[in-house]
């Protein structure tokens, strides 16, 4: 395969050559996205279960491995901003995914625009 992928023009190579750096930096960014949406999911499940809970309930929250104790409106509004921030890295994330999967298909035209006169006629 890489015998064949040498043949190619040095234009084509290149255009390759970017395509499977633009699908690795794709999968990157659907991996964190997927990875934020997991701990916002997290973030949410804490905060619908605080809304459950009287001001003057005991609370504990992690802080590396330890326990500490802590005020509920202290800990909803951590985990409110905390919220906050993980929507707004997973819509910048969103933004780059969609950019890379235009940039994806774009090459991906140009490559079989460019390979098509190289394909064996039918």
């Amino acid at each position: 395969m890489s015998e064949e992928i040498s043949r190619l023009p040095p234009q084509v190579q290149q255009r390759l050559l970017r395509l499977q750096q633009l699908q690795q930096t794709l999968q990157g960014v659907l991996t964190q996205k997927q990875q934020l949406e997991l701990e916002l999911n997290e973030v949410e499940q804490a905060l619908s279960e605080l809304e459950k809970l009287t001001d003057a309930a005991v609370i504990y929250k992690s802080i590396g491995s330890l326990l500490v104790k802590s005020k509920k409106t202290k800990v909803t509004t951590e985990l409110n901003e905390r919220k906050e921030l993980l929507n707004m890295r997973i819509n910048v994330l969103g933004k780059q995914e969609e950019r890379l999967r235009t940039q994806v298909k774009d090459l991906q035209e140009k490559l079989q625009r460019d390979l098509r006169p190289i394909s064996p006629p039918p």
